[in-house]
């Protein structure tokens, strides 16, 4: 059987300018479309959308490319001049990113920064899911800072929300570094409790059994802020944190931030 999350082609633009438009993208929509005749993905309803200046030589470049299962902030360059500048500032890492996640447990720091290099765990250990990545010296540079800002209670045991600002750009970053960190994201399917979970998931799609051990059926991981600034230009967007984390939100903890400010 194929897995099946039912799929939210409804995106929120944010911010639109004639060279870039800034939409909130929902989970579990995918970035790109991968097979023909699949679901709707984020580029079919970009082109739909900027169906004008397409016709009149307008492009579709996606900046900042996101987990099909993380929501939030995604950048798109609508000519290949701002393209081009976007994918520049990039590579000199003038953006800066912040993410939030709500992960298990209540980390015993307020404030860490860890650097962990990370590869995938297959190039050295058997592993039944080939993308998984591990911390390992021998892997990739890797660095996050993470800031604890809400502690509650679950009906699964203690949460907390961190805000996560990765220096690096690795695949899976904030995921393998959240779990080493030993505070996985709540609904990951990979860095869990229980890496079986994804195993089940591509072979049962999604069941009550998996509800139950997951207690979500998407990784709670969210772009919340995307900032950019050069000598020219300094721009800042906000994706708000989705109405449907608010039942794992309920005051307990706060921690330095006011929740409401979050949300």
């Amino acid at each position: 059987m194929q897995p099946s999350i039912a799929n939210d082609p409804k995106f929120t633009v944010l911010d639109e300018w004639p060279d870039y438009i800034v939409v909130d993208k929902p989970a579990p929509l995918k970035i790109h479309p991968s097979t023909p005749g699949g679901p709707e993905t984020l580029w079919d309803g970009l082109r739909g959308l900027l169906a004008f200046e397409l016709a009149n030589g307008g492009q579709i470049s996606i900046i900042n490319r996101l987990d099909r299962e993380t929501s939030g902030v995604v950048l798109i360059a609508k000519s290949a001049k701002s393209a081009r500048l976007f994918g520049l500032a990039m590579q000199r890492r003038q953006f800066q990113k912040r993410y939030l996640a709500l992960v298990h447990g209540w980390p015993s720091w307020s404030h860490t920064t860890l650097v962990a290099p990370i590869l995938r765990k297959g190039e050295l250990l058997p592993s039944p899911i080939w993308v998984r990545q591990m911390v390992h010296p021998s892997g990739s540079p890797c660095q996050t800072t993470f800031h604890v800002l809400h502690r509650s209670t679950s009906s699964f045991g203690p949460v907390s929300l961190i805000e996560a600002q990765p220096k690096t750009g690795r695949m899976h970053q904030l995921r393998v570094h959240l779990s080493h960190l030993g505070h996985p994201i709540v609904g990951d399917k990979i860095y869990g409790l229980d890496e079986r979970c994804y195993l089940d998931f591509i072979d049962h799609g999604w069941t009550p059994d998996l509800a139950a051990r997951l207690h979500s059926h998407r990784h709670l991981l969210h772009s919340w802020q995307l900032q950019l600034e050069t000598p020219d230009l300094s721009l800042h967007w906000t994706a708000p944190i989705p109405t449907s984390w608010s039942p794992f939100l309920q005051a307990s903890q706060t921690d330095p931030h006011s929740i409401k400010d979050i949300c």
